[in-house]
């Protein structure tokens, strides 16, 4: 679980003072760190139905009105990592069909990151292939922190923001 240290802001308004375009969601990777960062903005998170068929299947519903909004999505891709980032590329899908404006991928952690390259032959280059999902559901942006290797940003063809904890 990535812990975060949120100081409360010095004055009782919220950071993001008109944020009637701006929808904040969490998946169910990191449930309080998305808390965390929707109390400090002062935008309540988003109201969303997250099922699990019994075959291991996810469901995703976006529950309000997000058309020409913009979405942030928070959701590490930590353990279990294939599950965190299937509900995250459903999550963008969702909010992709639900004619969102621009949907940015916050991704505290970047499942896969250590497989940015090859170090022997016919292996896969995970790191691509999961920025190449993460931009074929639907992202228009990532927020990513602490990457691995520098060389991620340049894996993907939509805007990254990179940025470092410490």
């Amino acid at each position: 679980m990535i812990r975060s240290a949120i100081l409360p802001l010095p004055y009782s308004e919220p950071l993001v003072a008109d944020h009637g375009r701006l929808r904040l969601f969490s998946g169910s990777a990191n449930i309080p760190l998305s808390l965390e960062v929707s109390r400090y903005l002062g935008i309540d998170l988003g109201p969303m139905v997250r099922k699990r068929f019994a075959d291991g299947e996810i469901y995703i519903q976006i529950q309000e009105s997000i058309r020409g909004c913009d979405v942030y999505l928070i959701q590490p891709c930590c353990y279990p990592v294939n599950d965190n980032l299937m509900e995250l590329l459903i999550m963008i899908d969702a909010c992709r069909r639900a004619s969102a404006r621009q949907i940015t991928a916050v991704i505290p952690y970047y499942g896969y990151a250590r497989a940015d390259r090859k170090t022997a032959g016919r292996e896969s280059i995970t790191a691509k292939l999961v920025a190449n999902l993460i931009t074929e559901a639907g992202a228009s942006r990532i927020l990513a922190m602490d990457l691995h290797s520098s060389q991620i940003q340049g894996y993907f063809d939509i805007p990254l923001d990179h940025v470092y904890g410490s």
